[in-house]
């Protein structure tokens, strides 16, 4: 019997719950009491009592947790459909890469490197649909072998005309298409290898330079000179900002470089303007009269004809008589805005050091947080700059100039050749040629040089095709040269193995080749096969490699792995076309800027707002208002991209995929997925700023 001062207790198991909007959720489910663990000593009717309240409770929680699941299944539901409605969006109002008047590949090499992939593409939905129908017949999807032991157990009059195709199409597999298919992936993955070893390798020695804490040192004298101001050292510096339609940083450039701590009179200052925008000219102009007159030693120049674009502006501003009077020259692009003590930083390094060609300083980014877009090319500048430059600086004075946030001796450049518009790489042409003359080129990774980066995916790809063109193009050129060149033999093995072909052009071969059209058809020819650690565990660990100058961005390493992949078609299509001089390998487009400034530069902005008005711009207000407005018209009519590429290779790997999911082939399906659903959101543009 149940005691009389306990009738008035709980009786079962109760439950505790409350509503989360818009879910209910069980917080706590109480353990059983004394009745229920005596339900055998009870009568028969009390014990149906309490088991019938205890179904109830039972169904009530059943009930809670289904009104949960429906309630997650709504909100992804309403997240996916969200999701598909901008896709559409996107496709309706969008038109595609090869619509655009500015194409990046001759029409030609485009269409032709498009329908390759297509004819992957259609190739891959034929197989997968015949292994399905497979599927469906009972052939087996794990091990080859056991495929042909299922060939060899079943007679051949019991086998329909469909098991008689399949059964070919394994045998041909089996002869004739696995063979050369793991040939071509063992190569690819020689040379992953191979690229991987160097990569690490660098990391090392990056390593070693933080331990040893070395780093390139001025003479004390020179410093010392320096800072007394003795009128001795400041040798004449020419400072050129080439631009071309950049309205929306010239004025920042200018500012910063004008603001340099160095002698006005041991200074000059060249704006070297290839704007064909007669509202652009006219905003440089005033803003160059504007510092004129507060004192800066400052001259305006425009090209009427964009020859050698970028290369043709610097050499025709090295052709001005007055440049003789100069000893060295720094290069600032316009979006670059330089510290006021970067000639201070820069300079002594030059003072007692003849063999010295170029000083090299870091980028910052005003910007790097701005998307994912720009994130990921944070990760790969800064590796680029804390381990490829600083290394081969520190070892083997070295590197390609990166084209601005330099000093040059001129008298380097003019026994280099000077500029040559030969190639859009001007800057690693230039380079190239110091080294064979036996200039030493110097890293300063502690000097930065604030500058913005790419927001949209389009300006970003443009600029990568250019990058990836360019070294190719300089590579038949200089070829001969570097045979020829009377340096070591290890100089030269450096720079046409290093230098060139491991990593400018054997990265993007294997990249694309490896992992966008090999991994996907072992899919369908299972017969080849790439090893679990091929296509997980050292990307993995590259990728971890690369992120390491910049840990704040660990979080990104799974992007950063699947972006750059992704990236690996514009980059394999520009290789081929400047190795092989076809398309655009000669064209040069300007990337797209925003005009982002640091906190640093608006507070200054501020504090310097009375003293640098504008001066004389008064006249032009109404048309330069009516210029913006018409700008901001524009905007709302242009429309978004696609990338048929990318959407095309989003199919091939997701259908792969699907084909890996049948036969199981575990870390491989969720590699396809993720870089199928990789290439799909690039290549419907969601991914960095849209292009209005």
């Amino acid at each position: 019997m149940v005691p009389w001062w306990a009738k008035g207790s709980h009786k079962g198991t109760s439950v505790v719950v409350k509503m989360e909007n818009p879910n209910w959720s069980m917080v706590e489910l109480e353990a059983p009491s004394e009745e229920d663990l005596l339900i055998g000593s009870t009568p028969t009717g009390s014990r149906e009592k309490i088991r019938g309240k205890n179904a109830k409770q039972l169904t009530w929680v059943l009930l809670l947790k289904a009104h949960r699941a429906a309630g997650c299944l709504t909100s992804v539901t309403s997240t996916f459909l969200s999701f598909g409605s901008t896709v559409r969006r996107r496709v309706a109002s969008g038109r595609t890469d090869d619509n655009d008047i500015e194409t990046d590949e001759n029409k030609a090499v485009k269409t032709g490197f498009y329908n390759c992939i297509k004819v992957f593409l259609w190739l891959s939905l034929l197989l997968f649909c015949f292994e399905i129908a497979a599927y469906f017949k009972g052939w087996h999807f794990g091990a080859p072998n056991l495929q042909l032991q299922y060939i060899l157990s079943v007679p051949f009059g019991f086998k329909d005309l469909f098991d008689w195709l399949y059964t070919h199409w394994v045998l041909i597999r089996v002869g004739y298409l696995a063979p050369p298919l793991q040939f071509l992936a063992n190569v690819c993955i020689v040379l992953f290898l191979i690229q991987s070893m160097d990569r690490l390798i660098l990391c090392l020695g990056c390593f070693w330079i933080r331990l040893k804490k070395i780093k390139p040192i001025p003479k004390h004298e020179a410093v010392a000179d320096l800072e007394s101001g003795e009128d001795s050292f400041f040798p004449m510096v020419l400072i050129q900002i080439p631009m071309c339609n950049e309205k929306e940083v010239y004025q920042q450039s200018i500012a910063a470089v004008c603001s340099l701590d160095w002698p006005k009179s041991r200074i000059l200052i060249q704006v070297l303007d290839d704007s064909d925008d007669p509202m652009t000219q006219l905003l440089i102009k005033e803003e160059v009269h504007k510092w004129q007159q507060e004192g800066a030693h400052i001259v305006y120049r425009h090209r009427v004809l964009r020859d050698g674009y970028k290369a043709g502006n610097l050499k025709s501003a090295m052709s001005c008589s007055y440049v003789k009077d100069y000893e060295f020259v720094a290069i600032f692009d316009a979006d670059f805005q330089p510290s006021p003590d970067f000639l201070k930083r820069t300079v002594p390094h030059f003072k007692d050091n003849e063999d010295l060609g170029l000083v090299q300083t870091r980028w910052s980014f005003v910007n790097k947080d701005e998307n994912l877009l720009t994130r990921l090319q944070n990760i790969n500048l800064s590796f680029h700059f804390e381990v490829e430059q600083q290394v081969n600086g520190v070892f083997i004075n070295f590197f390609g100039f990166n084209g601005t946030a330099g000093v040059w001796r001129i008298k380097a450049l003019e026994e280099s050749g000077g500029w040559l518009e030969r190639t859009t790489v001007e800057d690693m042409d230039i380079a190239v040629r110091a080294h064979l003359r036996g200039w030493k080129f110097i890293f300063l990774n502690d000097v930065e040089c604030q500058c913005e980066l790419p927001e949209s995916y389009e300006a970003y790809r443009k600029q990568q095709h250019r990058w990836h063109s360019g070294p190719m193009q300089l590579f038949r050129l200089c070829l001969p040269d570097i045979i020829r060149a009377k340096i070591t033999v290890w100089k030269k093995f450096n720079m046409v193995f290093l230098f060139f072909l491991l990593r400018k052009l054997i990265l993007p071969f294997y990249s694309f080749t490896l992992f966008c059209i090999i991994l996907p058809m072992t899919m369908f020819v299972p017969e080849a096969e790439l090893p679990a650690w091929v296509v997980c565990y050292i990307p993995a660990t590259m990728s971890f490699l690369n992120i390491l100058p910049a840990p704040k961005s660990f979080p990104f390493i799974v992007p950063y792995l699947l972006f750059e992949n992704t990236m690996s078609v514009t980059k394999f299509n520009a290789m081929v076309s400047g190795l092989f001089q076809l398309g655009s390998s000669y064209e040069w487009v300007v990337t797209k800027k925003f005009g982002r400034s640091s906190e640093g530069d608006l507070v200054s902005l501020v504090e310097k707002g009375p003293k640098h008005q504008r001066v004389g711009s008064e006249p032009n207000l109404d048309e330069i208002q009516a210029d913006l407005k018409q700008e901001q018209k524009t905007r709302k009519t242009k429309h978004n991209r696609i990338y048929t590429k990318e959407l095309a290779l989003a199919f091939l790997l997701l259908t792969a995929s699907a084909r890996s999911l049948l036969s199981a082939q575990g870390i491989h399906f969720y590699f396809l997925l993720f870089q199928g659903i990789s290439f799909l959101l690039v290549g419907l543009d969601l991914i960095g700023e849209q292009v209005l």
